[in-house]
Protein backbone atom coordinates (compact mmCIF):
# COMPACT_ATOMS: atom_id res chain seq x y z
CA UNK A 1 0.00 0.00 0.00
CA UNK A 2 2.78 2.54 1.14
CA UNK A 3 4.47 2.35 -2.54
CA UNK A 4 0.75 2.79 -4.36
CA UNK A 5 0.89 5.68 -2.23
CA UNK A 6 4.47 6.75 -3.33
CA UNK A 7 3.79 6.06 -6.86
CA UNK A 8 0.78 7.94 -6.95
CA UNK A 9 2.58 11.12 -5.28
CA UNK A 10 5.56 10.81 -7.85
CA UNK A 11 2.79 11.05 -10.58
CA UNK A 12 0.56 13.54 -9.10
CA UNK A 13 4.42 15.67 -8.25
CA UNK A 14 5.34 15.04 -12.25
CA UNK A 15 2.49 16.08 -13.73
CA UNK A 16 2.14 19.33 -11.96
CA UNK A 17 5.84 20.41 -12.20
CA UNK A 18 5.33 19.32 -15.93
CA UNK A 19 1.75 21.89 -15.87
CA UNK A 20 3.63 24.47 -14.17
CA UNK A 21 6.58 24.53 -16.91
CA UNK A 22 8.83 23.21 -13.61
CA UNK A 23 11.12 20.68 -15.19
CA UNK A 24 13.76 20.94 -12.97
CA UNK A 25 11.22 19.87 -10.49
CA UNK A 26 10.89 16.78 -12.00
CA UNK A 27 14.96 15.98 -12.50
CA UNK A 28 15.16 16.67 -8.59
CA UNK A 29 12.05 14.70 -7.77
CA UNK A 30 12.10 11.01 -6.27
CA UNK A 31 11.62 9.96 -9.95
CA UNK A 32 14.76 10.89 -10.82
CA UNK A 33 16.36 8.83 -8.23
CA UNK A 34 15.18 5.41 -9.66
CA UNK A 35 18.73 5.18 -11.35
CA UNK A 36 17.44 5.35 -15.01
CA UNK A 37 20.10 4.85 -17.22
CA UNK A 38 19.88 6.85 -20.68
CA UNK A 39 19.92 5.64 -24.21
CA UNK A 40 23.52 6.74 -24.22
CA UNK A 41 24.48 4.60 -21.12
CA UNK A 42 22.98 1.80 -22.63
CA UNK A 43 25.13 2.11 -25.87
CA UNK A 44 28.17 2.87 -24.06
CA UNK A 45 27.90 -0.28 -21.30
CA UNK A 46 26.61 -2.76 -24.67
CA UNK A 47 30.07 -1.71 -26.51
CA UNK A 48 31.66 -2.49 -22.92
CA UNK A 49 30.05 -6.15 -23.34
CA UNK A 50 30.81 -6.50 -26.29
CA UNK A 51 34.50 -4.73 -26.70
CA UNK A 52 34.93 -7.14 -24.00
CA UNK A 53 35.12 -10.50 -26.48
CA UNK A 54 37.16 -8.72 -28.79
CA UNK A 55 39.75 -7.71 -26.55
CA UNK A 56 40.25 -10.83 -24.56
CA UNK A 57 40.12 -12.74 -28.44
CA UNK A 58 42.85 -10.64 -29.68
CA UNK A 59 45.22 -9.33 -26.75
CA UNK A 60 45.11 -6.34 -28.80
CA UNK A 61 47.41 -3.67 -27.48
CA UNK A 62 49.29 -5.98 -25.27
CA UNK A 63 46.05 -6.98 -23.78
CA UNK A 64 45.62 -3.04 -22.52
CA UNK A 65 42.38 -2.19 -24.33
CA UNK A 66 40.74 -5.32 -22.87
CA UNK A 67 42.02 -4.17 -19.47
CA UNK A 68 40.99 -0.48 -20.20
CA UNK A 69 37.38 -1.93 -20.27
CA UNK A 70 37.42 -1.95 -16.05
CA UNK A 71 37.90 0.84 -13.61
CA UNK A 72 41.26 0.98 -12.49
CA UNK A 73 40.50 -1.05 -9.93
CA UNK A 74 38.70 -3.76 -11.97
CA UNK A 75 38.04 -7.02 -10.92
CA UNK A 76 37.64 -10.82 -12.78
CA UNK A 77 35.88 -13.48 -11.07
CA UNK A 78 35.61 -17.01 -11.98
CA UNK A 79 32.34 -18.45 -10.41
CA UNK A 80 33.10 -21.11 -13.60
CA UNK A 81 34.86 -24.73 -11.57
CA UNK A 82 32.65 -26.65 -9.05
CA UNK A 83 35.43 -25.11 -6.41
CA UNK A 84 34.46 -21.18 -7.65
CA UNK A 85 30.99 -22.17 -7.54
CA UNK A 86 30.99 -23.33 -3.85
CA UNK A 87 33.66 -20.95 -2.67
CA UNK A 88 31.30 -17.72 -4.14
CA UNK A 89 33.32 -16.77 -6.80
CA UNK A 90 37.54 -16.74 -7.07
CA UNK A 91 39.31 -13.22 -7.86
CA UNK A 92 41.58 -13.71 -10.85
CA UNK A 93 42.57 -10.41 -11.94
CA UNK A 94 42.34 -7.51 -10.19
CA UNK A 95 43.95 -4.08 -11.41
CA UNK A 96 44.74 -3.14 -15.18
CA UNK A 97 48.15 -5.14 -15.38
CA UNK A 98 46.47 -8.02 -13.79
CA UNK A 99 43.79 -7.95 -16.16
CA UNK A 100 46.35 -7.50 -19.15
CA UNK A 101 47.93 -10.45 -17.84
CA UNK A 102 45.30 -12.25 -17.13
CA UNK A 103 44.22 -12.87 -20.94
CA UNK A 104 47.89 -13.62 -21.61
CA UNK A 105 49.09 -9.62 -22.45
CA UNK A 106 50.92 -7.56 -20.37
CA UNK A 107 54.43 -5.49 -20.91
CA UNK A 108 55.75 -8.26 -22.50
CA UNK A 109 53.37 -8.58 -25.12
CA UNK A 110 51.07 -11.16 -25.35
CA UNK A 111 51.18 -15.21 -25.52
CA UNK A 112 49.26 -17.74 -26.91
CA UNK A 113 46.18 -18.58 -24.14
CA UNK A 114 44.01 -21.66 -23.98
CA UNK A 115 41.41 -19.79 -26.22
CA UNK A 116 43.41 -18.73 -28.67
CA UNK A 117 41.73 -18.93 -31.60
CA UNK A 118 38.56 -19.38 -30.05
CA UNK A 119 35.82 -16.71 -30.83
CA UNK A 120 33.60 -15.33 -27.57
CA UNK A 121 30.24 -14.04 -28.52
CA UNK A 122 27.77 -11.83 -26.10
CA UNK A 123 24.53 -12.45 -26.29
CA UNK A 124 21.16 -11.03 -24.93
CA UNK A 125 22.54 -8.56 -22.30
CA UNK A 126 19.98 -7.69 -20.17
CA UNK A 127 21.39 -3.88 -18.31
CA UNK A 128 20.36 -2.97 -15.39
CA UNK A 129 20.47 0.62 -13.47
CA UNK A 130 21.52 0.34 -9.95
CA UNK A 131 22.53 2.96 -7.37
CA UNK A 132 25.82 2.62 -7.79
CA UNK A 133 25.54 2.41 -11.87
CA UNK A 134 24.62 -0.45 -13.90
CA UNK A 135 24.56 -4.29 -13.84
CA UNK A 136 24.33 -6.77 -16.73
CA UNK A 137 23.89 -10.55 -17.22
CA UNK A 138 24.92 -11.75 -21.08
CA UNK A 139 24.79 -15.32 -22.57
CA UNK A 140 28.63 -16.17 -23.88
CA UNK A 141 29.30 -18.86 -26.46
CA UNK A 142 32.53 -19.68 -27.15
CA UNK A 143 33.52 -20.83 -31.05
CA UNK A 144 36.44 -22.81 -31.94
CA UNK A 145 37.80 -24.92 -29.71
CA UNK A 146 37.51 -27.94 -31.49
CA UNK A 147 37.76 -26.44 -34.70
CA UNK A 148 36.09 -24.55 -36.53
CA UNK A 149 32.13 -24.43 -36.40
CA UNK A 150 32.37 -25.73 -33.18
CA UNK A 151 30.27 -24.63 -30.23
CA UNK A 152 32.42 -25.86 -27.32
CA UNK A 153 30.82 -23.92 -24.35
CA UNK A 154 28.35 -22.01 -23.10
CA UNK A 155 28.01 -19.78 -20.21
CA UNK A 156 27.54 -16.33 -19.02
CA UNK A 157 28.76 -12.79 -17.44
CA UNK A 158 27.51 -10.83 -14.43
CA UNK A 159 28.76 -7.68 -14.84
CA UNK A 160 28.53 -4.20 -12.71
CA UNK A 161 29.34 -1.12 -14.15
CA UNK A 162 30.45 2.36 -13.18
CA UNK A 163 30.68 5.59 -14.83
CA UNK A 164 34.04 7.38 -14.98
CA UNK A 165 35.06 10.67 -15.59
CA UNK A 166 35.97 8.50 -19.07
CA UNK A 167 32.44 7.06 -19.66
CA UNK A 168 31.41 3.62 -17.97
CA UNK A 169 33.77 0.97 -17.14
CA UNK A 170 33.24 -2.54 -15.83
CA UNK A 171 33.89 -2.70 -12.23
CA UNK A 172 33.58 -6.62 -11.64
CA UNK A 173 33.04 -9.10 -14.27
CA UNK A 174 32.02 -12.64 -12.98
CA UNK A 175 32.29 -16.03 -15.43
CA UNK A 176 29.59 -17.96 -14.18
CA UNK A 177 28.60 -21.52 -15.67
CA UNK A 178 25.77 -22.17 -17.57
CA UNK A 179 24.12 -24.53 -15.13
CA UNK A 180 23.42 -21.66 -13.03
CA UNK A 181 21.42 -20.05 -15.41
CA UNK A 182 20.00 -22.79 -17.39
CA UNK A 183 17.78 -25.87 -17.51
CA UNK A 184 18.93 -29.65 -16.78
CA UNK A 185 19.21 -30.49 -20.35
CA UNK A 186 21.93 -27.78 -20.63
CA UNK A 187 24.05 -28.65 -18.48
CA UNK A 188 26.56 -31.20 -19.95
CA UNK A 189 29.87 -31.95 -19.19
CA UNK A 190 31.26 -31.06 -22.35
CA UNK A 191 29.98 -27.08 -22.26
CA UNK A 192 30.82 -26.41 -18.90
Amino acid sequence: MKSLKTASLLTVMVVSAFLLGRYDLISNSALAQEHALTTEDRLEILQLINSYAYGIDTCSNNGYDYANLFTEDGVFISNNSDADFAAGGRVLARGHEALAELIGGGPDGCKIMPWTGWSHLMLNPVITPSAEGASSRTYLVQLGMRGPGSVDRHGGYEDTFVKTPDGWRIQTRMHVRNRQWHAPSLQTEDLN
